[in-house]
């Protein structure tokens, strides 16, 4: 636990992530600054025994009451953990007469084109749980064929006989016409009062059967783990004496109310990663950076992010459950907006083995919180990250969570010698082996994210933070060539600062195909206008009055005959003709610049349209040191480290993280030690601490 002064009551705000290991939490008061810090062995078996339990020890350290709690911000990795795992609701889907089998075949489009034996996940819902009522609606929405009722009534008969808890309703062209849906819900709500249900064009009306479908059923599949966790936790908090609202971050970085996220968990699919790059462009909107390397290695796995213009990027579209973890069109298409971000199975906790062919391996399978890595103590026995981060002297057996864990020095060796007979190493060369592997490991997922955008790693200060992130970020950041690497204070829970520097907010879709030449920009309009209303109605909901809402509006443009879009942002106000030039230079420069060439003659085409609306972000919440710090005094100590450029071990200065004030300087090779985490700096690199109290690595020129 590390506190910054006694936090005033009744301006008290909490922020916390629930990561594979370890379960983070922050305490900010918005007025004075003040904060306290605290960390905690996740419980897997039930996330919210973490929760509480950790929320207790940090109301009782900072002093605070829980009635005094103004608000709860919380991530979860719970509906990603449903998909992988399969352990949803066993689900139903009620599609139009002759497209049951969409979500199997899925795309045309091969993710390898050389493998004769392909694989790819399986639909949430058996064939025979797809079942088909008699409608069609054409293209244009215009109804060729009507819902039959009746038959609609048989077919969910059929899905209640074969013990079906929820059902998904996904007919064609509903993005464009939604009555038939709607009429397939209100009969579902008249004699299936007691099955969860989700309509497509509520929960994505948007173009592409397979996606649309698959979305859909991900979410009814996910409503019930959703809603009886998020049920049990807001009792639990209240029996806490905890009255505050809760809020849920979802994949976008915004956040919502838990009744919107039971309605809709699919939007939490990357709901914790997504803070640590809040985080991360926060800290660069705050230092004048903006442009940063977000880089956040926990207990189970590493995420990076690029972050421009103080923002993170925002994809269309998610995959969960991938075939081939790197290839994309292998996984299960969840048609959400998530920040793009690139996650790998590479945290401390990551086991290390030998494969077939006698090469050392980390990841991306985990020990996670139990049994933990061998140093827990908690009766892991194969050898982890963390367990050679120790035995080369990165981690202090003492200091570890502030002395509040003890870590066996011993039982890592001892597993690290076991590992190291396959390999025919000693322990030494067996845990740098296992350190500089997940490195590469993690250097390489970095590169392939920022390639693919068309970015140079070399350009972006590293952000790292997590509680392994410090330890490692200078080995990555030097192959990745980051001209800096950043460690934010209180970095061990810096994923936290991201959900309350969140705004709340929500995403909303509407497809109208056209070209832009030969709109209708009366229905553009109107679908506008339909998406901010929306808005208005759900934040109204969460307590946010009009003038503090704001909307922002985007298009996904392509080139007629192509394949796939572009994002861009589109003016605000009534759209019409006039504005189509405008829009058709936006798109042509955004094309350029991801492409490097725009095609001359080409009409544009817009596929879909979008609107964020969220509300206007707080002003005052700065970074962990708005508020007074205090700085211990405390001398330097001394710690035998490995360093590869010198070939072994090597005494090296070992600072206190609290004893370094703003402007302080220091020399690598060190070890800088704070409560939740430990930064490694390497030979030949400059220690300041900043402003902000951030530690800021530079490599020196030889």
């Amino acid at each position: 636990m590390s506190q910054n002064g006694a936090p005033t009551a009744g301006q008290v705000r909490i922020g916390i992530d629930i990561g594979g290991t370890f379960t983070d939490f922050l305490l900010v008061d918005e007025r004075s600054g003040a904060f306290a810090v605290h960390k905690s062995l996740t419980t897997p078996a039930d996330p919210s025994l973490a929760v509480l339990d950790g929320l207790r020890t940090l109301l009782d350290a900072a002093d605070v009451q829980p009635a005094d709690v103004t608000q709860i911000v919380h991530g979860t990795t719970l509906v990603t953990n449903a998909l992988i795992e399969r352990k949803g609701a066993k689900t139903g889907l009620l599609t139009t007469k002759g497209f049951r089998d969409a979500i199997q075949i899925a795309r045309e489009h091969r993710y390898d084109l050389y493998d004769l034996f392909i694989d790819l996940p399986e639909p949430l819902v058996p064939r025979a749980l797809r079942l088909e009522i008699n409608e069609r609606v054409f293209s244009d929405g215009s109804v060729q064929i009507p819902v039959d009722e009746d038959d609609v009534r048989n077919r969910i008969a059929e899905l209640r006989a074969a013990g079906v808890e929820a059902i998904a309703v996904s007919l064609l062209h509903s993005y464009q016409n939604p009555e038939p849906e709607r009429t397939v819900g209100a009969i579902l709500e008249r004699e299936a009062p007691d099955m969860l249900f989700s309509l497509s064009s509520d929960v994505v009306p948007e173009i592409r059967e397979y996606e649309r479908t698959s979305t859909t059923i991900a979410n009814v599949y996910t409503r019930p783990v959703v809603a009886d966790y998020l049920t049990a936790l807001s009792q639990s908090l209240i029996d806490l004496g905890v009255s505050a609202p809760l809020y849920v971050m979802i994949s976008s970085g915004g956040l919502s109310t838990i009744e919107t996220a039971r309605r809709f968990p699919v939007r939490l699919v990357e709901s914790g990663p997504a803070a640590g790059a809040l985080a991360a462009a926060h800290h660069g909107a705050i230092s004048g950076q903006s442009s940063l390397l977000s880089f956040d290695m926990g207990g189970t796995t590493a995420k990076a992010c690029l972050i421009d213009d103080n923002r993170p990027s925002i994809s269309p579209e998610f995959e969960v459950n991938r075939v081939y973890r790197f290839k994309k069109g292998s996984g299960l298409p969840v048609r959400v907006p998530v920040i793009e971000l690139i996650e790998i199975g590479a945290g401390g906790g990551s086991i290390a083995r030998v494969d077939a062919l006698g090469l050392l391996k980390v990841g991306p399978d985990s020990a996670g919180a139990d049994p933990g890595p061998v140093c827990y103590g908690r009766g892991g026995t194969q050898p982890t990250v963390t367990d050679a981060d120790l035995f080369l002297g990165y981690l202090n057996p003492d200091y570890f969570l502030g002395g509040t864990m003890d870590l066996d020095l011993d039982a890592a060796r001892l597993a690290l010698a076991r590992l190291g007979e396959q390999i025919a190493k000693d322990e030494y060369e067996t845990a740098w082996g296992i350190n500089a592997v997940v490195n590469e490991q993690m250097a390489s997922a970095a590169r392939m994210h920022a390639v693919e955008q068309g970015k140079d790693p070399r350009s972006y200060p590293m952000y790292a933070f997590g509680g392994a992130g410090p330890v490692h970020a200078w080995r990555v950041a030097e192959i990745l060539g980051c001209p800096q690497v950043i460690v934010p204070y209180g970095a061990g829970v810096g994923s936290t600062i991201g959900f309350l520097v969140a705004p709340v907010a929500f995403d909303f879709v509407r497809s109208y195909v056209s070209r832009l030449d030969r709109a209708d920009w009366s229905i553009v309009n109107e679908r506008l206008d339909e998406m901010e209303a929306e808005g208005r109605a759900i934040l109204g909901g969460a307590g946010i009055r009009d003038n503090e809402i704001e909307f922002e509006r985007s298009a996904e443009l392509r080139y007629v005959g192509q394949g796939h879009d572009v994002r861009v942002a589109i003016p605000a106000g009534k759209l019409s003709e006039s504005s189509r030039p405008e829009i058709e230079a936006i798109f042509n420069r955004e094309y350029a610049r991801l492409y490097g060439r725009t095609p001359t003659g080409n009409p544009v085409e817009a596929m879909t349209w979008r609107v964020i609306a969220q509300a206007k972000r707080p002003e005052g919440q700065a970074s962990l040191t708005s508020g007074p710090v205090q700085v211990e005094t405390a001398e330097p100590g001394a710690r035998r480290i490995y360093l590869s450029e010198m070939h072994g071990f090597q005494s090296v200065s070992v600072y206190s993280r609290y004893a370094l004030a703003i402007g302080s300087e220091v020399e690598g090779p060190c070890v800088i030690e704070e409560r939740e985490s430990t930064t490694i700096a390497g030979p030949n690199s400059h220690i300041h601490i900043d402003e902000n109290r951030s530690i800021v690595i530079t490599p020196v020129a030889q």
